[in-house]
């Protein structure tokens, strides 16, 4: 049996009239800033299907900035995201497009950070506040945001995936789940880890030193 919690029964708290259009879009906005890795500066957020139509009158828009900010589904200043994110100079511009055969709720985000770095964020609200990142610059994943999650662009050679799981497991760090998704063979892949304990800085480092190793992020899971 999957790991549960009161939100799959419940909800979160949250501000507004829709879990799915609110909380599920704040934790969207807050799942992409954890993947950017740094504060957003700018963007574009296309919106798909419901979010499409009816996400204005339910305050998506609103509530994707605000989780772009780092605010809560319960944070009482959701309604005033836009003038804050002009405060901090965040821009976003919003579009919509049909994003293909994803659930309904759905938004891309094309984000850069305040440093330089930039990524494409894939992801659904699916109902009760829950959500789930579907691709990253463009790989398949699956990231719910439960678990502490690891995320490494890596050359799809044989042996690398070793490395990683042999490096976290001398640290005693144990795989709940595990993806890996490529472009082609011997291209580039991404691999995806949810694991029981928290990925820190120091072996974060040694995973990037590991060869074939593009790039490693550690992504703490949602409140």
């Amino acid at each position: 049996m999957g790991k549960s919690n009161i939100f799959d029964l419940l909800g979160p708290i949250m501000v507004g009239p829709s879990s799915s259009h609110t909380a599920g879009a704040v934790r969207l906005g807050v799942m992409a800033r954890k993947i950017l890795g740094e504060e957003p500066v700018g963007g574009t957020i296309t919106l798909h299907g419901s979010f499409a139509t009816t996400g204005k009158g339910h305050g998506t828009n609103l509530a994707l900035v605000a989780g772009l900010l780092g605010m809560a589904p319960d944070d009482e200043r959701i309604s005033e995201a836009a003038t804050i994110a002009k405060e901090r100079g965040l821009n976003v511009i919003f579009t919509t497009a049909d994003l293909g055969d994803v659930h309904p709720n759905s938004v891309k985000f094309d984000l850069l950070g305040r440093n330089g770095c930039h990524v494409q964020v894939l992801g659904s609200s699916i109902g009760g506040g829950s959500i789930v990142i579907r691709e990253i610059n463009d790989f398949q994943v699956e990231i719910r945001g439960g678990y502490p999650t690891l995320v490494i662009l890596q050359q799809d050679l044989s042996g690398v995936v070793a490395q990683v799981t042999l490096l976290l497991a001398t640290a005693q760090i144990n795989i709940a789940r595990m993806l890996v998704s490529r472009e082609k063979k011997g291209a580039q892949a991404l691999m995806v880890l949810e694991t029981d304990q928290k990925i820190d800085e120091a072996l974060l480092d040694l995973l990037r030193k590991l060869p074939r190793i593009y790039q490693a992020m550690a992504i703490e899971p949602l409140e």
